[in-house]
């Protein structure tokens, strides 16, 4: 389904929908991040998704982990609570939901990199690569804020 973020656009549509999401800011020894490059809207991002009925945001955020990159995670603690209503994605469908979502750091514990039908690629970073890739500045804020290791940020 099509993607399109509106982050501080006066012109953005009204958000109908608020659903519960997280991300994981995942580094391996090396300090390298795990990214993907997401299949809706072919931008870079660090894995993440929707909360479902029955789990908890861990949980979740281990799920989506998994699902979009084949690696396995431990989420180890909160970088932020992002939920910034001048934030709203568009999908396909009619919905437009505002921006509510929980980042977690977690740490790998197993599997190898994959791709799936979220994810084009997936790929270890090195922080001085991440100016060189197209992420969005909803994403890019989360990563700045997994690599100055602050207390927990939230809007």
């Amino acid at each position: 389904m099509a993607r399109v973020d509106y982050f501080h656009d006066p012109n953005a549509p009204k958000a109908n929908s608020l659903k519960p999401a997280v991300s994981t800011f995942v580094q391996n020894d090396t300090g390298q991040l795990l990214m993907i490059r997401r299949t809706d809207n072919n931008k870079y991002a660090i894995p993440g998704g929707q909360q479902e009925v029955g789990e908890t945001l861990a949980q979740a955020a281990v799920r989506e982990a998994l699902e979009e990159t084949g690696i396995e995670i431990e989420v180890t603690e909160i970088i932020g609570l992002y939920s910034n209503p001048d934030h709203v994605i568009e999908y396909g469908d009619g919905e437009i939901r505002q921006e509510f979502s929980i980042c977690f750091r977690a740490r790998p514990i197993g599997g190898t990199p994959r791709t799936s039908s979220e994810s084009t690629e997936v790929r270890w970073v090195d922080s001085n690569e991440l100016d060189k890739l197209d992420i969005h500045p909803s994403i890019k804020l989360r990563i700045d804020h997994g690599l100055t290791r602050q207390s927990p940020y939230f809007t």
